[in-house]
């Protein structure tokens, strides 16, 4: 059995969603690729993969097995154009993962010039707002915002992003300027939750960034967006606390206006964050050394 080829017919298997598709991808007969990985099975005698009517599913040794593999066909490919005194050139795939908003407006133009640069990489790029796992969801590289948990992953911090509270000119306007959270108590709030009762807004002590407070608000609008929930404060339908990012245009623009800057909390980090295999995948280590300063040009520190 030639391991290598099973283990490339197993990453796309899993990487297209099923045995069909890898089978297109790689120009092999669809029996060839199901034959091939029964016998990787057999061979190492357990189960990788759960097959469903609607895709396929890693079982706990077929996602340990599927990092192994992807780092064992690219120190293959690696070694071999090395060997024929061929520059080692980044190429493949890169999944990579960010928040939606924060994706769009600071990850993507990375990734446009990132392509250009290294035209040999393909990226197939997540947005989404849930914190993916990065080894289940098959993903190289996610920026996160936040605190990280201790774990074996590797983050490099690229920035930070602020928690403002903002609301329209129009708004203030009508309804005046709060002057402490306290004072929430009585303003129109659009919140984040659409299933509490009630809601809760954190803030810190004036000059004290790390002693949090959290005030009760009542929510005239709760949305599950914070698009929707800007649109609306835009709108002059109330105050919203959303992150730093997500408001920058519509301040500049004079549409939204923040306020409580002295009773914003500490910054959240932004991160690059990686599984931590060794050796480091070429093309994920080129997109970190690429990404990494173009963010930190972009996000304050």
């Amino acid at each position: 059995m030639d391991r290598l080829e099973a283990m490339s017919l197993l990453v796309a298997a899993v990487e297209t969603g099923s045995f069909s598709a890898a089978s297109r991808r790689l120009g092999v007969p669809l029996p060839t690729v199901s034959r091939k990985i029964a016998k990787l099975e057999a061979h190492l005698n357990t189960r990788l993969l759960v097959r469903t009517t609607r895709k396929l599913a890693l079982t706990d040794s077929g996602a340990a097995y599927l990092a192994a593999a992807k780092t064992i066909l690219e120190q293959v490919d690696i070694a071999e154009r090395t060997a024929g005194s061929e520059y080692v050139t980044p190429k493949g795939d890169l999944a990579l993962s960010a928040p939606i908003v924060f994706g769009r407006l600071h990850v993507l133009p990375v990734v446009s010039a990132f392509l250009a640069a290294f035209p040999e990489i393909a990226v197939r790029m997540a947005l989404s707002d849930r914190n993916v796992h990065l080894v289940e969801d098959h993903i190289d590289l996610a920026v996160r915002i936040g605190e990280l948990p201790d774990s074996s992953m590797v983050a490099t911090k690229v920035g930070s992003v602020r928690r403002v509270l903002c609301g329209s000119p129009r708004y203030f306007k009508q309804h005046g300027t709060p002057k402490t959270p306290a004072d929430l108590a009585d303003h129109r709030c659009i919140t984040l939750d659409v299933l509490a009762a009630g809601s809760a807004w954190s803030f810190a002590a004036r000059g004290r960034k790390k002693s949090e407070q959290s005030v009760p608000v009542r929510y005239l609008l709760a949305v599950n967006t914070a698009e929707a929930a800007i649109d609306a404060a835009i709108a002059g339908v109330g105050l919203t606390q959303v992150l730093s990012y997500q408001v920058a245009r519509a301040v500049s623009d004079g549409k939204l206006r923040v306020v409580l800057a002295d009773f914003e909390r500490t910054p959240s980090p932004v991160s690059l964050l990686h599984a931590g295999q060794q050796p480091l995948p070429l093309k994920v280590r080129s997109f970190l050394e690429f990404a990494a300063p173009r963010l930190r040009k972009s996000l304050p520190q």
